[in-house]
């Protein structure tokens, strides 16, 4: 089992290919403001990811949103360390319903990368988001040590009972592109997606 003390700085782009390569049941994902879904979008878009724009921490709680009303449906949230700060509230009340369907993964740099990479919490002051997901009640998170241990992660939550929460620790490095900003077609495209149009 990794701690955040041995684990190696990994590239959120490879690693969001990697997970994203492993989907194939129409598994929702959704992508944190920022290079979160700017990551996500750059893998190819899919009519079952969500882009979150402008709105810090909102992943994780639309993800719970999304496994609570389709249970049979794998879904991921995709969230910063300062995204995921902002909403701490969201780990208890996940761990609280328990759905089974859902994994958290929180890209951890240690900054707000996106407002101009001023040191979050978990860098700032060694705040382990791991350690505060299983105090939450979230007894499967995990650190994942390196890209293997990562995938490994990734395929026993496709498979096994959540709810999850894999940390990984990122690079500090802009995304590679980003998100086409419009809201309606993103939220039209995820509604058809998830069989609600």
């Amino acid at each position: 089992m990794a701690n955040v003390a041995n684990t190696i700085p990994m590239n959120r782009f490879d690693l969001t290919s990697r997970l994203v390569r492993k989907l194939k049941q129409d598994e929702a994902v959704i992508g944190g403001i920022g290079n979160s879904n700017f990551d996500l979008w750059s893998t190819g878009q899919r009519p079952h990811n969500f882009y979150m724009l402008g709105s810090m921490g909102l992943a994780a709680p639309i993800a719970f949103g999304v496994a609570l009303a389709q249970p049979e449906r794998r879904v991921f949230a995709l969230e910063g360390d300062g995204s995921l700060l902002m909403q701490l509230g969201c780990l208890s009340t996940i761990a609280a319903q328990a759905p089974k369907n859902l994994t958290v993964v929180v890209w951890d740099n240690g900054v707000y990368q996106i407002t101009g990479s001023q040191p979050t919490p978990a860098a700032h002051a060694g705040a382990d988001i791991v350690g505060i997901a299983r105090a939450s009640g979230l007894k499967q998170s995990e650190w994942a040590a390196d890209e293997a241990d990562f995938e490994q992660l990734v395929d026993q939550s496709l498979v096994e009972d959540g709810p999850w929460l894999i940390g990984a620790r990122i690079e500090d490095v802009p995304a590679i592109s980003q998100t086409e900003r419009d809201p309606v077609q993103i939220r039209r495209r995820f509604m058809e997606g998830m069989g609600s149009r």
